[in-house]
C-alpha cells in the first residue's frame, strides 16, 4: 500500500481557503503560521529529496550523498549514499523518536532525547536537524518581531522562545523567511542569548515545483572557519510514498 499525501498542511493557518503557495498578507497571518509555512514548502505533505553535504575544516574536507523521505512533520528518513565507506548509514525519526543505523556493524541504536543536538557525522548538523524535526512549532512561543526588504521579497524576522517546560537546550531562535517561505537563515542563542550557530541560505530556486534553498551553510559562529554546507540536487513534494518507508526494518536496508 501507499501513503498518500495528507491534507494540505494549511489547515494549521486557520485561513482554509487560501493556497499555500501564495503570499499571505502580514496582517493575515501569525509568527508560528508563517514558521510552519515555511516547513510545509520545505517539505510538503510528503517529499523525497537527494543532496550532498560537505564538511569543511581548515586541514581536510569531505562530500557525501544523501538522500531523505518524509511525511508531515514527524517522519523522516535519510540514507547516505556515498562515499562507499558511509554508505548505508541511515537515520529514521518517527513520533519525535530517532534511531540511527550503521551497515558496518549492523545495528540500530536508539539517539536519547540528550544526544538529538549532538553533531550527526562529524558535521556542523545535529541529529534534530538533518531529522528536520519540527518541534519549534509546538514548543516555541513565536512572535514577529521585524519586516525587512530583500531584493524583491519582504523578509519575516520571527523570534522564537521555548516554553517554560520544553525540553529544548536553545536560549532563542531567530528566523528569516521570505514572503514566498523560503528560509534565508536561522540562528540558535544559548541561555546567555548569545548567538552559538547560524544556518543561512545562499542559492534560492526552483525544484520540485516550488521555490526552495538550494544552498544552505551551517556554521558555528565561534569557529567560522569551519562549516558544513547542503546543497540540494533533486526533489519531490507531494507524492505517495509507501506505508512501510518509516520502520526500522527499512531503516536497516542499506539499498533502500
Amino acid at each position: 500500500m501507499l501513503r498518500k499525501p495528507a491534507a494540505t498542511a494549511i489547515a494549521f493557518f486557520f485561513i482554509c481557503s487560501l493556497n499555500l503557495s501564495l503570499p499571505l498578507p502580514a496582517q493575515a497571518i501569525d509568527a508560528g503560521a508563517i514558521i510552519q509555512a515555511a516547513m510545509d514548502q520545505w517539505r510538503g505533505t510528503t517529499s523525497h529529496s537527494i543532496m550532498s553535504m560537505t564538511i569543511h575544516r581548515p586541514d581536510w574536507q569531505r562530500t557525501m550523498t544523501m538522500k531523505a523521505w518524509t511525511a508531515g512533520d514527524t517522519e523522516s528518513l535519510v540514507r547516505v549514499l556515498a562515499p562507499k565507506k558511509d554508505a548505508g548509514n541511515g537515520t529514521l525519526l518517527l513520533d519525535n523518536k530517532m534511531w540511527a543505523f550503521s551497515p558496518k556493524v549492523n545495528r540500530v541504536i536508539k539517539i536519547p532525547s540528550s544526544m538529538m543536538n549532538q553533531s550527526w557525522m562529524g558535521s556542523d548538523f545535529s541529529n534534530k536537524d538533518v531529522a528536520r524535526s519540527a518541534d519549534i512549532i509546538k514548543q516555541y512561543v513565536h512572535a514577529l518581531v521585524d519586516t525587512e526588504q530583500s531584493e524583491e521579497h519582504k523578509v519575516f524576522v520571527i523570534q522564537s522562545v521555548p516554553k517554560e517546560d520544553a525540553p529544548v537546550v536553545w536560549g532563542k531562535e531567530v528566523l528569516r523567511i521570505r514572503e514566498d517561505y523560503v528560509l534565508l537563515e536561522h540562528t540558535f542563542y544559548d541561555q546567555d542569548m548569545k548567538p552559538v550557530k547560524r544556518i543561512r541560505t545562499s542559492t534560492v530556486g526552483m525544484m520540485g515545483g516550488r521555490m526552495v534553498a538550494i544552498e544552505q551553510r551551517m556554521v558555528k559562529l565561534a569557529t567560522p572557519e569551519q562549516y558544513t554546507e547542503i546543497k540540494l540536487i533533486s526533489a519531490e513534494f507531494d507524492i505517495e510514498i509507501p506505508l512501510e518507508m518509516f520502520t526500522l526494518s527499512n531503516l536497516r536496508n542499506p539499498r533502500l
